[in-house]
């Protein structure tokens, strides 16, 4: 028995024209499809299920990109920086009594002779670049065997419900004891006590700077919803390439059907800028990332346990023996945003490291910062100046003459980690544009949002970024949720780690930043009973300081593998909050 008349990697257009050959014999007409799929889809997601045909696609870089064969197939991985409209195209024609399609291809093949059977469909057209900030240590996917591709649509609906369920306990517990300090404080205080179930994170993407080998990439998406992809999501494409860095800018002479923006081909030329046509694609998480993804089976509270330990030893010794500051490090390294309700964000931990200057900052600072670049996927980390914010564009800006959106130093993908070192901040006057970005930056920290500029209006973006901050004192800049006085006992020798135990903590981080989370019946009459007598104690503590002790919680829970709070670790966590305020009113 023969094989398939195609080769689905060297000739994906003949296995798309052997579907639709087949198709047609049972419908005569393409219109039935409306542009949909018709069988190619489906038969490339099960041709590369098993991952020894998916490590065979090649991988599209800027090392890669002279050696590959336009029309062929290839995989990106990279970040939607700027969605570019839709574009129509002659889809579908009769070449006398033959139907044929130009999907999948930038470049319309039509009869010489006017013809009535052409079918226009309908395209979305995405700008994607390599995922800004993202780590040398993060592995090719030409290396990585993953699963399947699947419908990204699906698996997000799914992942939704999920997390909403698992939320949902400690989701009513803080509307139950909202609710209960409300009748005490008033409205103002309990509000922020109340998490939200929607909203989910839409921040934008970032282009990599100047100095950075980058290539980006032109993916034009077919059979998709474009509520399924948005601005920043980091997306692996698996589609046919058209690139030739000897073709003309200019459209075909038999391409007039296709109505794409004239002023954004302008600036991605398809001599430049290759050409990805979707067929199958999915949505990366942190565990994609990882060249382990199930580095350790079965999961146990012992074996977190263990992992813990190590890994807190290891912060501990880059910090100077300081346990105390290791601990809100950890918290916060495990801290990503689970819901959120008008102004209140739930899940976010930013941490404010006071006590460094120029001196401890070069050692303490840069041993941290280099310890972030090995274990998360994407780290950046921003000098702040005076001159810094007085020049630099952190927002994003529409730019109408070129119908593009023009990146800010703020736009990342959701779940990076930024670090400020403010500790190079002198003194100074901050012009207008240095004073909207302070703006920026404040809002950053306490709504996690990010405010897009398009020249008309603006409009404020939800964003999923983790902030550290090393200062002197207590930032003004940049209000943090932890603001921990840091008081390293010795400045020991740094030593490197061994790869195995990165891999290991890189998946415990991963992992233990998606475990549900839930609050028993018993505990919360403890955690209820525990926040009265704070609050009681102090009356500075707000509700933002109570609702962050909640926050703490879950984070405390999720550092032992532990899905529902315990009274153990919930006394962890006054404990450490205890130790935190002491040591903030010694050095007022």
């Amino acid at each position: 028995m023969g094989g398939p008349p195609y080769d689905c990697r060297a000739n994906p257009l003949g296995a798309v024209r052997f579907t639709l050959n087949k198709a047609i014999s049972s419908v005569s007409d393409p219109a039935a499809f409306d542009g949909k799929d018709w069988g190619a889809v489906d038969l490339f997601r099960q041709l590369f299920s098993d991952d020894s045909a998916l490590s065979q696609v090649p991988i599209l870089d800027s090392s890669s990109i002279k050696r590959l064969q336009p029309n062929t197939l290839v995989r990106f991985r990279g970040m939607i920086q700027d969605m570019l409209g839709n574009e129509f195209y002659a889809g579908a024609y009769k070449d006398g009594s033959t139907w044929r399609t130009n999907k999948y291809s930038d470049v319309s093949q039509l009869p010489a002779a006017s013809s009535p059977d052409i079918r226009v469909w309908e395209r979305h057209l995405l700008h994607c670049i390599p995922v800004p900030g993202q780590n040398s240590w993060i592995e090719s996917p030409s290396e990585e065997l993953e699963s399947c591709f699947m419908d990204l649509a699906g698996q997000h609906r799914e992942k939704r419900a999920r997390e909403d369920e698992e939320n949902e306990s400690e989701i009513e517990f803080r509307y139950s004891l909202a609710k209960k300090m409300r009748a005490v404080e008033g409205p103002s205080f309990s509000e922020s006590l109340v998490p939200g179930t929607d909203g989910t994170p839409t921040s934008l993407a970032i282009l990599p700077s100047a100095d950075r080998e980058c290539l980006p990439c032109l993916v034009k998406i077919y059979d998709s919803p474009e509520a399924d992809l948005k601005l920043n999501d980091v997306v692996e494409f698996v589609g046919v390439l058209t690139f030739d860095p000897n073709m003309v800018s200019g459209r075909d002479a038999h391409d007039e059907l296709s109505e794409g923006l004239e002023a954004d081909m302008v600036q991605l030329p398809p001599g430049k800028v290759p050409r990805l046509h979707s067929l199958v694609h999915r949505k990366l998480e942190a565990q994609h990332f990882l060249s382990a993804p199930s580095l350790i089976e079965p999961k146990s509270p012992k074996m977190f346990k263990e992992i813990r330990e190590s890994l807190m030893k290891y912060l501990t010794g880059l910090l100077g023996n300081d346990d105390i500051a290791a601990q809100f490090v950890l918290l916060h390294l495990l801290s990503k945003v689970h819901g959120r309700v008008d102004d209140v964000v739930v899940g976010k931990l930013s941490l404010n490291l006071t006590g460094l200057n120029k001196e401890s900052m070069s050692i303490f600072g840069t041993r941290l910062n280099h310890a972030l670049k090995s274990l998360l996927p994407f780290t950046q980390s921003i000098p702040l100046t005076i001159e810094y914010l007085n020049t630099i564009s952190l927002a994003p800006k529409k730019d109408y003459q070129i119908n593009r959106l023009v990146p800010g130093a703020l736009q990342l993908a959701d779940g990076t980690h930024l670090t400020f070192d403010e500790t190079q901040l002198q003194s100074g006057t901050l012009n207008s544009v240095g004073v909207e970005n302070a703006r920026l930056l404040k809002n950053l920290l306490e709504y996690q949002k990010l405010e897009y500029d398009f020249q008309y209006y603006k409009m404020e973006m939800s964003a999923d970024v983790q902030v550290l901050i090393f200062s002197k004192g207590k930032s003004n800049t940049m209000p943090a949720d932890l603001v921990v006085p840091f008081q390293p006992s010795e400045a020991n020798s740094f030593e490197s780690v061994a790869p195995e135990a990165a891999e290991t903590w890189r998946w415990y981080l991963a992992t233990c930043r998606t475990l549900p989370y839930s609050i028993g019946q018993e505990i919360q009459q403890v955690v209820e009973n525990d926040l009265v007598a704070v609050r009681q104690a102090d009356r500075s503590l707000g509700s933002q300081d109570l609702s962050r002790l909640l926050t703490m919680a879950r984070l405390m829970s999720a550092s032992f593998g532990e899905t529902t709070l315990s009274l153990e670790h919930w006394q962890m966590v006054l404990e450490l909050e205890r130790l935190g305020r002491e040591r903030l009113k010694l050095n007022l």
